[in-house]
């Protein structure tokens, strides 16, 4: 009885603490960006992420998101992000994890950038 209580606890506190959506799917997603002309450096916060065209891993996050799209002899150009909700964190919700839950919103996982690629026009300066 008292094994049987033990491994039922168990369970019902890893049920709790289970960040589904920043385990199934990651706190990091793989976003394309290309650029007329080619050959623009692309930033995150600061940060150098690629060359366009070209794919790079973004953390995900629950506030507003920008890249910076940057090329000698054009004005730079500062895009948001596009984010949906993550249909993976409805796993905790309906299986009661409030941890869970949280852990999914500190990393960001609650939503996920859109995989469409981002496609930006510089325009040259004068």
């Amino acid at each position: 009885m008292k094994n049987k209580l033990s491994v039922a606890l168990l369970a019902g506190i890893a049920l709790s603490v289970t960040s589904c959506a920043s385990i199934l799917t990651g706190t990091k997603d793989k976003i394309t960006f290309n650029s007329t002309p080619e050959g623009a450096k692309v930033f995150h916060k600061g940060i150098e992420k690629c060359t366009t065209p070209c794919t790079a891993e973004i953390p995900r996050s629950l506030s507003k998101q920008m890249v910076t799209f940057e090329k000698e002899g054009f004005n730079t150009k500062e895009v948001k992000l596009t984010k949906t909700f993550n249909p993976v964190t409805l796993v905790n919700i309906l299986l009661g994890g409030a941890i869970g839950v949280g852990i999914d919103a500190a990393t960001g996982s609650l939503t996920k950038y859109s995989p469409k690629p981002y496609q930006i026009e510089l325009e040259q300066k004068n």
